[in-house]
Formats: structure tokens, sequence, C-alpha cells
């Protein structure tokens, strides 16, 4: 996966790339180094996801009035 082509990377396509990731590690007979390396992989994607979460709720938070606004 290269670095430019993650940080483009959508919620969606990182979680089912993720997915698929998670699928061929249940794969008993792959080899250790496959596995790790696909390990790798999966934590990037899962950092790719908790970071478009996380943009997503700062966004949504932004929208919010402050509660010091309401008193």
């Amino acid at each position: 996966m290269a670095k430019d082509q993650s940080s483009e990377m959508t919620y969606e396509a990182a979680k089912s790339a993720l997915d698929d990731v998670v699928a061929r590690l249940e794969n008993k007979d792959l080899p250790l180094d496959d596995m790790v390396t696909l390990w790798e992989q999966g934590e990037k994607l899962a950092a790719i996801c908790e970071e478009r979460l996380a943009g997503a709720k700062a966004r949504l938070e932004a929208l919010r009035p402050n509660q010091s606004d309401e008193d």
C-alpha cells in the first residue's frame, strides 16, 4: 500500500481492505512471513480507519453549539 494511496483512502475503502486482511489472516495455512506482512497492512489500515473516524467526530462536534452558549 503506497503512502500516497493511503492518505486519500476513504474510511469505507480502508475498512473493506481491513476486512479482507482479517479474512486472509484467518487462514491457518499461511506462512509466518505472510501473516506478519498482512498484520502490518492491517495495522496501517486500522490507523487510517481511526484517523477518518476521528476526523468525522471532530467535524460533527464542531457543528454542535457549545454548552456554554446554551446557558
